[in-house]
């Protein structure tokens, strides 16, 4: 049966989604979940959420899919240990980090892959699997060919979202709200920065950063024929309310019930931004996907009906039989047997000679079926009753509520007693003592200027899509450096064929290095024969997460630029590891292409589009190279080569130069500033997070 999977970021907002038919609820715990605004759960109050959900026959997902540092890691590891004593059903999370602390210390939790791992291709769920994680959430930009063609192929079970709020970026590549007010989106604090005003020109009047939500109940038949074993609301934000609303009507369409056109429009009431949108599943991208939240009048009988539907009452979610024995000169026998095979039984008086009325078989299962109140509903009663004898009704319900008292006790204990093993640090690898080598990084030909040449990089990388335009230029690079492919940041299903007849011409070519931000790309990357970095893509946070690059097959990597320059220098550096020093720091990478929704035609390759917000900051758009998918990038440039003694007590094996709107000239200044030292300028140039963190 497939799975509805309701959001509960709050007590209320959990019974909401129980009471409302949710097969499971995912909440968060502590600091490491990516919706700390939301009201969530202590690590006192998760037994009790846990233990209402069990006993109602409803699993608990516990979010913890944030990036992790590693002075916290050990709290994770109180939070990891809290969860399986409380006895939740599965660890949603991003980390990889994460990933390998939770095999250590709970070997036998399901864990679930976030839509923050941003997995988006077969080879990504393939590559998840083999870390031990038994279900991906996948990005939400997928179209309903590649999410049957994962389900047909995949190893492990699919989670897809079908309701809610829709980020621009896909999920976990979002830098936007950190970079601009260091309120990081990969550790639970977005301020949203999508959902405000943005203008092409003069003026911030526009919103093309703001979608509409999600809504795919017209196709939850056919996302049950596909295979997908959960269907997940969004809304950890949302209150109860929209909970019960949203998950009443998936619970209906799940079940074969139509939804009316007074249903849709009680589900546009609870939440919608200008109503909802189906783009990314049926392929129908463009400007009919965007909206902004509208004050509207609160549809107060609506909202009253859904509370009603939640506060103090208790639908009869779980079936249970009686069996029942009531024969002269004994106590009176009762067996209670729920959906789990799991059976309780006790005795009561003995019976007495009926006087007036004989109890009946009949007249004993209609006082047994008498369960108001609880979560049970009596499916059937088996019984002896031997003639001639009385019970007394209150004997009869007092036996009723002692079994189902007991099961309930039984059931609410549930998954409390898993392996739990203590938490252990991992040895520290220092990196290495000599200064920082320097790599760098294109996007056109025309920046290879002679200058840059010259400075001898470690490693030179540039776009896939640029060996295959051309191979002249590959003359003129230096011996010693070694030239490396970059991959698209998003490859789908349908472009992967397309990719690897591109890796294999590169290949031919003598380049035997790829850099990948994303771990579908990795697989991809080595059944090509290529030696494979790791790029900021993979958010490398910690060192469990270096070590979890190293056991990937990664030999470098390039740290999140999220870190601060303290947390880059305690990193354990089992692997070469790099940082970004110069360049336009990405905030975006998104689905819908923005220069061609503003223009109605695609001229990415043509052109650069700048997004100007309501304080008159400026924020180019460039294609991601060899798509039509856009990257937001931030308008000030990342400036660190002042600081070049600093970054050597770092341990880093390099530091990189990311060259993406410059021209020859800039480049050349830029080079200029590498051996030099270089001057900072605070009006064009930023220290991005390294000086300032994150929260």
């Amino acid at each position: 049966m497939i799975e509805l999977l309701s959001p509960a970021g709050s007590m209320d907002a959990l019974r909401a989604a129980v009471q409302s038919g949710a097969n499971a609820v995912y909440l968060g715990s502590g600091p490491f979940n990516a919706r700390q605004n939301a009201k969530n759960f202590s690590l006192d109050e998760l037994p009790d959420a846990v233990r209402y959900c069990h006993v109602r026959g409803v699993a608990v997902h516990l979010t913890l899919n944030t990036l992790v540092a590693d002075r916290e890691l050990e709290e994770a590891g109180k939070t990891i240990a809290a969860a399986v004593r409380a006895g939740v059903d599965a660890f949603i999370v991003q980390d990889l980090g994460i990933v390998s602390l939770l095999r250590q210390m709970a070997p036998e939790v399901p864990i679930h892959a976030s839509t923050q791992m941003s997995i988006h291709s077969l080879e990504g769920v393939q590559q998840a699997a083999a870390m031990g994680v038994s279900r991906v959430v996948l990005a939400r930009e997928l179209s309903r060919e590649s999410i049957a063609y994962i389900c047909r192929n995949s190893p492990i079970e699919i989670e897809v979202f079908v309701h809610g709020a829709l980020c621009m970026c896909y999920s976990g590549q979002c830098y936007f709200s950190s970079v601009v007010g260091t309120r990081s989106g990969n550790r639970g604090q977005c301020a949203q920065p999508c959902r405000l005003a943005y203008g092409y020109g003069r003026y911030a009047e526009k919103y093309p950063l703001s979608l509409k939500d999600n809504c795919l109940i017209p196709w939850i038949r056919e996302l049950q024929q596909m295979g997908v074993a959960s269907l997940k609301i969004e809304g950890r934000m949302k209150r109860p309310e929209y909970v019960a609303i949203a998950t009443r009507l998936y619970r209906a369409a799940i079940d074969g019930q139509q939804v009316s056109a007074e249903d849709m429009k009680d589900l546009r009431d609870a939440f919608s931004r200008q109503g909802f949108t189906q783009g990314y599943y049926v392929g129908q991208l463009g400007p009919d996907m965007f909206g902004t939240r509208q004050r509207e009048r609160e549809n107060h009988a609506l909202m009253q009906s859904a509370r009603a539907s939640y506060e103090n009452t208790e639908a009869p979610l779980v079936p249970v039989r009686f069996y029942a024995v009531v024969a002269a000169g004994r106590g009176a026998m009762l067996a209670v047997q729920d959906d789990q095979g799991n059976i309780c039984k006790t005795e009561g008086p003995a019976p007495d000679p009926a006087l007036s009325r004989p109890l009946t078989a009949e007249v004993l299962a209609q006082r047994l079926a008498k369960t108001g109140g609880t979560p049970y509903a009596c499916l059937e009663t088996k019984s002896v009753v031997e003639p001639g004898l009385s019970l007394s009704a209150a004997a009869i319900n007092a036996m009723r509520r002692e079994v189902l008292t007991h099961l309930t006790a039984i059931r609410g204990r549930q998954g409390e007693n898993r392996e739990l093993n203590h938490f252990t640090a991992i040895s520290h690898v220092p990196g290495p003592e000599r200064p920082p080598r320097h790599t760098i990084g294109v996007l056109n030909r025309e920046q290879l200027t002679p200058r840059l040449l010259a400075t001898r990089p470690e490693r030179l990388y540039v776009p896939l899509t640029m060996v295959q335009a051309d191979t002249d230029w590959m003359q003129l690079i230096p011996a010693q450096t070694e030239l490396t492919v970059v991959l698209p940041r998003v490859i789908p299903d349908s472009e992967t064929e397309s990719v690897r007849k591109a890796l294999d011409q590169a290949y031919s070519l003598g380049i035997r290095r790829c850099l990948c931000g994303n771990l579908g790309h990795i697989p991809l990357a080595r059944s090509r024969g290529f030696r494979v970095s790791g790029d900021y893509g993979l958010n490398l946070f910690n060192s469990r997460s270096m070590q979890a690059a190293r056991k990937l097959g990664l030999d470098t990597v390039t740290v999140s630029f999220e870190l601060t320059l303290p947390r880059i220098r305690d990193l354990s550096k089992p692997l070469p590891a790099e940082m970004l020093v110069y360049g336009r720091l990405p905030l975006m990478i998104t689905e819908n292409c923005i220069i061609k929704n503003r223009t109605g035609h695609c001229a990415c390759h043509s052109s650069v589009t700048k997004l100007i917000d309501r304080k008159g900051e400026e924020f180019r758009v460039l294609p991601d190279p060899g798509t039509c998918r856009s990257v937001i990038y931030n308008g000030k440039k990342l400036y660190l080569l002042d600081k070049q003694a600093e970054l050597r007590n770092l341990g880093l094996s390099a530091i990189r130069l990311q060259f993406t709107t410059e021209n020859p000239l800039e480049v050349d200044a830029v080079i200029s500033g590498l051996r030099g030292g270089g001057v900072f300028d605070p009006g064009s140039c930023t220290r991005g997070l390294y000086y300032r963190g994150v929260e």
